[in-house]
């Protein structure tokens, strides 16, 4: 995976976490919400990262 792709996936979970802190204050369905979210940016990252890396393999083998 690239750098530019790692920290996009890490500082958007960076933000969701952070905005889901600030609004335990508020609203708990909301910062569940965006708790799960987070929680699925971080794994849609690591799919990504294992895709790259097998495209990477097969090339490399051919």
């Amino acid at each position: 995976m690239g750098k530019g792709l790692s920290l996009w996936f890490a500082c958007s979970s960076i933000l969701m976490l952070t905005a889901a802190s600030i609004s335990i204050s508020f609203n708990i369905w909301l910062a569940l919400l965006l708790g799960v979210l987070c929680v699925l940016n971080i794994g849609w990252g690591f799919i990504v990262k294992a895709r790259l890396r097998r495209k990477a393999e097969a090339r490399q083998a051919s």
